[in-house]
């Protein structure tokens, strides 16, 4: 026993270099046992599991190859699959940082954020061209605080939709969000109005637009813009609605039906007015927008 405990207590008397020298060599034989895989070079689906080539995800409109389940996509990608190349202009893209509660430690995750994401906010605006049709688009991100909704949001949505009007230009937007952005407060639950009226305007003008419902838009986002469109379109499997299924639940203590808030399920209750894949998107659009071929 005392030799044991004698052996456990021992000095240790390697040096910082043979333990490093230890260590590598751990990590070679880790390395022959358990190859890496490149990051970026794989993927792995978070509904089925499985590893999949990233190559081939992509070529597949970001979609999984094996159980069509549909992975989020980052605005500029979501935009250069619908816009015509070369005619797509950003705009609003560096409005001043907004903190009207002054909320702790709310503008350094903001600023790491736009770091992480390469995205000023959760939503990209701008012009482009849809199969030859210029038209007003905002794209939001769930990357960039769960697509949240802020004044800043609100803004960049507002004066594009307001720019739309004047030079009379139809709109589209992809909503993605958790809804209203708690740091901000009544100044978040705002912005429902504000893009509300404009789209109003908008709609006053004559002009069309477009919502397109992806996976998640709930919340504030749900009960104001993505709500409003002459067309209201979905991507197959979508979560939509304004509280989650769970608080649901537990608010009327009983068990949701199967599917519910599904854009299937919205669609079937008449909430929705098309399912559009991926790849019939582009297109589908121009179509709703005029487009003939």
């Amino acid at each position: 026993m005392k030799i044991m405990l004698k052996e456990l207590f021992k000095k240790d008397t390697l040096t910082g270099k043979e333990r490093k020298q230890i260590k590598n060599s751990e990590r070679q034989k880790n390395a022959t046992r358990n190859p890496s895989v490149p990051d970026g070079l794989f993927s792995k689906c978070d509904k089925c599991g499985e590893i999949i080539c990233t190559d081939d995800i992509v070529e597949n409109y970001y979609i999984c190859p094996k159980c069509n389940n549909y992975f989020r996509i980052e605005p500029r990608k979501r935009i250069s699959m619908l816009i015509d190349e070369n005619t797509f202009t950003e705009t609003d893209s560096n409005l001043t940082m907004y903190n009207p509660l002054e909320f702790p430690g709310y503008e350094d995750k903001l600023k790491s954020l736009k770091k992480k994401t390469n995205l000023d906010e959760a939503v990209v605006t701008g012009f482009g061209e849809i199969c030859g049709i210029k038209t007003g688009i905002a794209v939001m991100s769930a990357n960039f605080m769960m697509g949240s909704m802020g004044h800043n949001v609100g803004e960049k949505i507002t004066k594009m939709i307001e720019r739309a009007t004047v030079e009379k230009l139809p709109v589209v937007i992809l909503c993605c969000s958790g809804g209203a952005r708690m740091q901000e407060g009544i100044v978040s639950l705002m912005q429902m109005e504000k893009t509300s009226q404009a789209l109003k305007r908008h709609s006053n003008a004559g002009l069309r637009y477009i919502s397109v419902l992806t996976d998640p838009t709930t919340g504030g986002v749900m009960a104001s813009f993505a709500m409003l469109g002459d067309y209201i379109l979905a991507e197959p499997g979508a979560l939509a609605g304004f509280a989650g299924p769970r608080v649901i639940e537990q608010t009327i203590r009983q068990k949701l039906p199967e599917g519910f808030q599904s854009s299937e399920f919205l669609l079937e209750h008449g909430f929705v007015d098309m399912i559009v894949t991926r790849r019939k998107l582009r297109k589908t659009i121009a179509y709703l927008l005029g487009w003939t071929q």
